[in-house]
């Protein structure tokens, strides 16, 4: 018997417990564990229907972002009668709906640079599902700071790469990537596309570490990078090492509390509601670009997608040149008439107008959002993706 769990719960488990691995005492330190994950979406569903499964007793939810229907290509955790609400309230009920013996805590604000510290020092491990720089970069000091193991995973159209950061004497995700890449450079999921089932295989990964970390079993991904490419069904291992001169958790750190990441990351800080919006000096908003071609049609509308993303909505009258031809075709560009550049989400055409500009070229600008913000600001009959 067990003072811990239930005999209900002895039950559900008992395929855990008569694994010698784990045992009763493993379940139990299961039942007893506190883990946080950070986003509820690709990766966050299977981190979360695994572990609360598996029996662990406690899991935190971090999302500010409610579920939409594009998620549902990959966001497992919620369903089509979700579409509106919060993520981590649909994730709850889902993960009760598992394990009805699990403790939800939900972080529904999110996580920000005055709450994460707090957050993070609840619970015993972090789970990064996360998708943008200033994210990672704030989830990895504060795990540093408050001596927490973080699990990693990103994901990309077909490839994924997993790891485990500050954990037996392991690097911090600072000892790989010491600073962020240039605004625009790396596309999101949502520019770029993911398959489907990507994130079930490295969220799953996730999984793994993290009950082999609860379990104290098992050899971590601490100090070794996994990557996965499901084109060709391959993993491989990159070496990682813990950097003595890392500003976070090498010798003499020099990062003594978390920092305003979306500057460090080269982003504007997030809007709230009392604040009006930052934009780049070459940015322009759907509404102002409506309000030129109003004023003055005779602009030259340049569009650097893909041809497959081109074919599912359009601002009418767009020039085409995907942003990968652009070396070789930016001669077709006037010089002569205002030029407006979009993509779907504003970063390619941030770099295309950065490329333009060092070939001279000085009447352009960037719509901010991309067509996708056009749509929900000028134009809703054109279909989304």
């Amino acid at each position: 018997m067990s003072d811990i769990l239930s005999t209900e719960e002895l039950a559900r488990f008992d395929r855990h417990i008569i694994l010698p691995q784990v045992g009763l005492a493993g379940q139990e330190r299961l039942k007893q564990a506190r883990v946080l994950c950070v986003g509820t979406g690709g990766l966050g569903s299977p981190i979360s229907l695994y572990l609360s499964a598996a029996g662990v007793g406690t899991i935190g939810l971090v999302d500010f972002d409610v579920v939409d229907d594009s998620n549902l290509q990959r966001q497992i955790a919620h369903s089509t009668a979700d579409i509106g609400r919060p993520k981590v309230e649909s994730a709850r009920d889902r993960l009760i709906g598992i394990n009805p013996f699990l403790n939800v805590q939900t972080h529904g604000e999110g996580i920000t640079r005055d709450n994460v510290r707090d957050i993070i020092s609840q619970y015993d491990l972090v789970l990064d599902g996360t998708d943008n720089f200033p994210t990672r970069y704030l989830v990895n000091d504060a795990c540093v700071l408050e001596g927490k193991p973080l699990i990693y995973a990103s994901i990309f159209q077909f490839e994924g790469q997993a790891t485990v950061f500050n954990y037996a004497e392991g690097p911090c995700y600072r000892c790989l990537y010491p600073e962020p890449p240039p605004p625009g450079l790396v596309p999101s999921c949502a520019e770029g596309g993911v398959l489907g089932v990507l994130p079930g295989v490295i969220g799953v990964i996730q999984a793994t570490e993290a009950v082999k970390i609860i379990l104290g079993q098992g050899d971590t991904l601490s100090g070794r990078l996994l990557l996965y490419d499901a084109m060709d069904m391959k993993f491989r291992e990159v070496k990682l090492r813990r950097d003595p001169s890392c500003p976070a958790c090498g010798d003499n750190p020099s990062i003594g509390d978390v920092e305003a990441y979306e500057q460090f990351c080269g982003l504007p800080p997030s809007e709230t509601a009392d604040q009006e919006e930052i934009l780049g000096e070459d940015d322009i908003t759907p509404i102002q670009f409506k309000e030129m071609l109003d004023d003055s049609p005779d602009l030259y509308i340049l569009d650097v997608r893909e041809p497959h993303e081109i074919a599912i909505c359009r601002i009418e009258g767009s020039w085409e040149i995907p942003l990968g031809s652009l070396p070789l075709r930016y001669a077709e560009i006037p010089r002569d008439k205002p030029v407006i550049v979009y993509c779907k989400m504003g970063g390619r055409s941030a770099q295309a107008v950065e490329f333009l500009q060092g070939k001279g070229y000085s009447n352009l600008k960037n719509l901010a959002g991309g067509i996708l913000r056009w749509i929900d600001d000028v134009d809703t009959s054109l279909n989304k993706y």
